[in-house]
């Protein structure tokens, strides 16, 4: 009984073994992503805006700006 719970396990840890590395492998196939080149970055200035909000209210820079700034969040709904 001992002998089989052991080739269970040893056959268990080569799976996850060969798993991991397998996930190496296309990790490093993968090519470089270079976060500069998709947009604004965090604290890059914001240029001046007018955009509908959901209930078709328009809103610019400077309306929605607080003592203490403003924080902007694009969500990509899947209801468009």
């Amino acid at each position: 009984m001992n002998m089989v719970i052991h080739k269970q396990a040893l056959g268990l840890l080569f799976s996850l073994l060969f798993a991991s590395l397998v996930s190496i492998s296309n990790a490093a196939e993968r090519e470089a992503i270079l976060v500069a080149d998709l947009g604004p970055q965090i604290g890059d200035q914001v240029p001046e805006f007018r955009l509908p909000d959901q209930d078709g209210q328009i809103h610019s820079l400077d309306s929605i700006m607080g003592p203490n700034g403003a924080m902007l969040l694009f969500h990509r709904s899947a209801d468009w």
